[in-house]
């Protein structure tokens, strides 16, 4: 039987959840359900994500909860035998609206992002300013106007372990090392905002065992009642996990969101992104 029709149709579909449910509990089930569905029924004019590059001794993922529903949009792409980039966009915005600016953010990302890092007299964070000066060109043009589209990229070289990176507005990423958890706040403004937008590239360094995790503002801006999730959680999860998994945790990041709303997370996007080194 081929490997694509193995879990095809409604019965194999619910047989599928059944064993999620036994083996992996609630939240990993629904997650993990909602990931096989959702690659079933993805339209094919959406923004594409490629393939997790493979890194030596480093591991991205990227994980999301249930259906797109606005504006975040993450990618990968191997720019060099050393260094693979890695962004993650919020778009202002429903689905139908930020559609065709996260398209062209991610075909900017992707061959922009391809040549600058190519450069044999590659200067890293040169390159990367003129990468978000591109993207935020691109958003401007596609949005024909005015939108906020906060956004951190980042090129992490294999060969020395450092992260250069572009905070466009973008929710504080967090790098947790041996001295605990950092915050990596905005060097710039949102894109989509001003035509010349300029954003500092500073440089951060992963010792083995770090890990820097991005968060979208539907993790931070998760509530139950009245009060927000809020990005001390989202630190304190990194601070507390044992995983040097990327994936898990990025998954547990999720969870701790679905059990503080107690509910699934549907008042907008939620994303995490996570890269960790291992040696």
């Amino acid at each position: 039987m081929p490997a694509d029709t193995l879990l095809s149709g409604p019965i194999a579909a619910a047989a599928f959840g059944w064993f999620l449910e036994e083996f992996c509990g609630n939240f990993s089930a629904r997650f993990l359900m909602n990931a096989f569905l959702h690659v079933k029924e993805s339209p094919v004019h959406n923004p594409v994500h490629s393939d997790v590059p493979e890194l030596r001794g480093a591991e991205l993922a990227s994980v999301y909860y249930d259906r797109r529903m606005a504006g975040d949009f993450y990618d990968f792409i191997r720019v060099g035998p050393n260094r693979v980039l890695f962004g993650l966009l919020d778009a202002a915005g429903g689905l139908r609206k930020t559609r065709a600016i996260v398209s062209a953010a991610q075909h900017t990302f992707r061959t922009a992002g391809a040549e600058l890092f190519a450069r044999r007299d590659l200067n890293a964070a040169d390159a990367m300013m003129e990468l978000c000066m591109q993207l935020n060109q691109a958003v401007l043009k596609a949005a024909d106007g005015v939108c906020s589209c906060p956004a951190f990229a980042g090129c992490y070289d294999e060969s020395l372990g450092i992260v250069c990176y572009c905070n466009a507005g973008h929710t504080p990423g967090l790098l947790r090392d041996h001295a605990g958890v950092t915050e990596l706040p905005a060097t710039g403004l949102p894109l989509g905002l001003f035509s010349h937008m300029i954003s500092d590239a500073p440089m951060a360094v992963l010792e083995p065992g770090a890990v820097l995790l991005l968060a979208s503002r539907g993790i931070v801006e998760a509530k139950c009642k009245a009060e927000e999730f809020g990005l001390q959680r989202v630190k304190d999860v990194l601070q507390h996990s044992k995983s040097a998994s990327a994936k898990e945790l990025c998954v547990s990041v999720l969870d701790q969101v679905q059990q503080f709303m107690r509910a699934a997370p549907k008042h907008d996007d939620v994303t995490v992104l996570a890269l960790a080194r291992n040696s």
